[in-house]
């Protein structure tokens, strides 16, 4: 194990030196690597060949002060590409093994895990780091993340981001010879919903052919995942995480192949069709990795210009990158100033949900709000459901202190491309008549 000193080597020949790429702020010296060392927080989204490089990278780039989030356990599958994890690991938490792993290698890193789903986690937990690093494989996580680190942004009365409320998030994927790192500075940058455009829809099979004519193992998981579940289970919503619901799938799968003579069903192929799990390379991991702790080390002490915005590596043929500067949707609902909404003062809370449902932009259903870090009212756990009920049958303008106008966060589920998932949204509220204000033409408003 190398001395502190021979590992920050290398960084000193960032931070202790000026540069004509370096940042506005950038003011070289040991005092900055002290405070990158001290007072950076990073949390890292996601424990899996991603998460661990990049774990292992910002602890080795000079940062002390490290959060690793992930929901999954280690599974065999897992061995060929996340390093962190050995055969006695399966079945243990992702994120308390790669804490403990990078902990016992580089010394003087802390490294707190939470082994939890992310929507688990107050949003004020998140307010919490200098910059978030996401190592994701789902569209549904990132997105959640994204929307969590733009609901921290504000605006000013211009509708400039105030920059002290922007909270950075570096993002990195990978797709078998392939992968991406992009920086996300909310306001500034496009978010992550601003480019969604950027990920294909996931491949859709007809009902009729896994029904009536499956040739492939891919027809016989999705027929078991999509049909005979609810044939057997109907009401019992299929969890793709629960084990026990997947190897259910895995058998069903494998007697309608029998059935139709179709080889190639396995429990790793069933998991990577009902879950849509891309095929990992340990090289691209470390790559993208590597790109994604720079950008997180140059956001942190601006030592350098940052990315601007998003970077592709293609190594399947020789190897390719190019950074591509693609720009912000200023009407984007995520990380625009908010959709204005304007409200008479009498609107009970329980009335403006309803209202959320109906918007033509949000159609937000099951929705919990907040206001200032005040819970206005819980869906769930039952206990705050409970504290917060009261609540539905009072006012609004009563429950934000009588501003004439403020902004309200709001999570709920909504439905894209057919599908449900959870969001967040930012809303301005504004009350008719109050202290001057007067009815306007709102950003469709309810």
């Amino acid at each position: 194990m190398a001395d502190s000193s021979s590992r920050s080597r290398d960084l000193d020949k960032l931070l202790l030196r000026p540069g004509n790429l370096v940042g506005p702020r950038f003011e070289p010296g040991t005092e900055l690597r002290d405070d990158l060392q001290t007072f950076a927080k990073v949390l890292v989204v996601g424990a899996g060949g991603l998460g661990c490089e990049l774990l292992k990278d910002l602890a080795l780039t000079g940062f002390r002060n490290l959060e690793v989030i992930d929901m999954d356990r280690i599974e065999v599958t897992n061995l060929n590409r996340q390093f962190l994890f050995r055969l006695e690991d399966v079945g243990k938490p992702k994120a308390e093994v790669a804490a403990k792993r990078v902990m016992e290698r580089i010394s003087g890193v802390q490294i707190v895990p939470h082994f939890c789903r992310i929507e688990d986690k107050e949003i004020e937990f998140y307010n919490d780091f200098s910059i978030i690093a996401l190592g994701l494989d789902s569209i549904e996580a990132r997105s959640y993340i994204n929307t969590v680190a733009c609901s921290f942004l504000e605006y000013d009365s211009d509708d400039n981001p105030r920059e002290e409320t922007i909270k950075p998030m570096v993002d990195g994927g990978t797709e078998g010879f392939k992968g991406h790192a992009r920086v996300i500075m909310p306001g500034i940058t496009p978010c992550f919903e601003c480019t969604i455009w950027l990920f294909p829809p996931q491949v859709k099979f007809p009902l009729c052919t896994l029904a009536e004519t499956p040739r492939t193992a891919a027809h016989c998981i999705e027929y078991a995942h999509l049909i005979k579940w609810n044939e057997v289970h109907g009401g019992v919503a299929f969890d793709p995480d629960n084990p026990e619901h997947m190897k259910w799938v895995y058998d069903e799968a494998v007697k309608r192949a029998e059935l139709f003579g179709i080889p190639g069903v396995t429990y790793s192929l069933t998991q990577g069709v009902v879950k849509n799990i891309i095929p990992a390379i340990a090289s691209t991991n470390a790559i993208i990795s590597a790109a994604c702790a720079l950008e997180t080390l140059k956001i942190a002490t601006e030592c350098s210009k940052t990315l601007s915005n998003y970077l592709t590596y293609n190594g399947s043929e020789g190897l390719h990158t190019e950074v591509a500067e693609f720009e912000r949707d200023k009407d984007c609902l995520v990380c625009g100033p908010g959709i204005l909404i304007e409200l008479d003062t009498s609107i009970t809370l329980q009335k403006f949900m309803g209202l959320l449902e109906e918007h033509p932009k949000l159609q937000l259903s099951k929705a919990s709000i907040t206001h200032r870090g005040k819970n206005l009212y819980m869906q769930a756990p039952p206990v705050l459901e409970e504290m917060t009920r009261s609540n539905l049958s009072l006012s609004l303008f009563n429950l934000m202190g009588k501003l004439p106008k403020d902004v309200v966060h709001v999570n709920g589920t909504t439905i894209k491309n057919d599908q449900k998932f959870s969001c967040l949204r930012k809303l301005r509220v504004i009350f008719k008549g109050v202290d001057g204000v007067a009815d306007m033409d709102t950003a469709g408003g309810a």
